[in-house]
């Protein structure tokens, strides 16, 4: 079978683990860079070197463009014509980023997906590796079997083409308080002279708890109904002292103040008997810059 022929656009240690999972798969690969020595690996592994941006979306129906933000994509490719080319954009952004790119992708004749990747890039080509897509449902369509070269995870969540972006800014969220809490309980231990290492059996179970009950916290939100709380607000109120007591260890807890302000403000608002997941209704944020939380009582 023939195989798409592919470009790739950036090539970072994401936007080369992406183009030799196309040369491993057999697809005519082009690749492109502003440093061109970092094409090098490439294509020695068989990968074709274009030396410009404009050369490398010719080469190709579909170019994966694999660069730090939108605002890069852009530079690269602002004075390339898109006509007939599929255009998958792996980049970060906000869903605005998105918004804007796919506005313009598509004013120069480009058909368009916007797309997030969530792993590291040696899980590229993973039967597990999860890839999100947004957009153009024909292209996702299309190149469906190119695009499972790099995760076997592959997956369109909706015609709207901020949808990727959305749900990375939404699931990426949760990344940077879980490390800190980590670290902060690292520090924790060094400070008694002990290994971060001795942490691990018992962080991994707790964050096996927390994934537990994400369903029942879902569940809560969706519905809108927090009186049937596993835990209430009052208690995570209640237990923010002896979190801050951690100070007296030598660790730095001031990274916790504004999750702990936000526990108040609910507990304040009348919500202390109700589930912790309350609290998703005041980071809901209306028009008017209210919260929402009235609204879903």
């Amino acid at each position: 079978m023939t195989k798409t022929p592919v470009t790739v656009l950036g090539l970072g240690s994401m936007g080369s683990a992406l183009a030799g999972a196309f040369v491993t798969a057999g697809h005519p690969t082009t690749v492109w860079n502003r440093t061109a020595a970092k094409a090098d690996p490439l294509v020695a592994l068989g990968a074709r070197r274009a030396t410009t941006a404009e050369e490398a979306v010719r080469a190709s129906p579909l170019v994966i463009a694999c660069l730090t933000t939108y605002e890069a994509t852009l530079a690269a490719l602002a004075p390339v014509s898109l006509t007939g080319r599929a255009l998958v954009t792996l980049n970060s952004g906000s869903p605005a980023g998105a918004r804007r790119m796919a506005e313009w992708a598509t004013s120069r004749g480009a058909r368009y997906l916007d797309g997030a990747i969530k792993n590291v890039p040696s899980a590229v080509g993973g039967p597990d590796t999860l890839l999100y897509y947004g957009g153009d449902k024909t292209v996702f369509d299309e190149h469906l079997d190119t695009l499972r070269v790099l995760g076997g995870d592959t997956v369109h969540l909706g015609e709207d083409t901020d949808l990727a972006a959305l749900y990375e800014t939404a699931v990426g969220g949760t990344l940077l308080p879980a490390l800190v809490g980590f670290f902060q309980g690292a520090a924790a231990l060094r400070s008694r002279g002990l290994e971060a290492e001795t942490l691990l059996p018992y962080a991994t179970k707790w964050f096996e708890m927390i994934i537990s009950v994400l369903p029942m916290l879902a569940k809560e939100i969706d519905s809108g109904d927090y009186s049937n709380p596993a835990s209430s607000v009052d208690i995570f109120h209640a237990g923010a002292a002896a979190d801050l007591g951690l100070a007296e260890e030598g660790v730095d807890v001031g990274w916790q103040l504004p999750m702990h302000d936000l526990v108040r403000r609910a507990a304040e608002a009348g919500h202390g008997d109700r589930s912790i997941a309350v609290l998703t209704e005041l980071l809901s944020v209306g028009p008017a810059g209210s919260s929402t939380t009235e609204k879903r009582q």
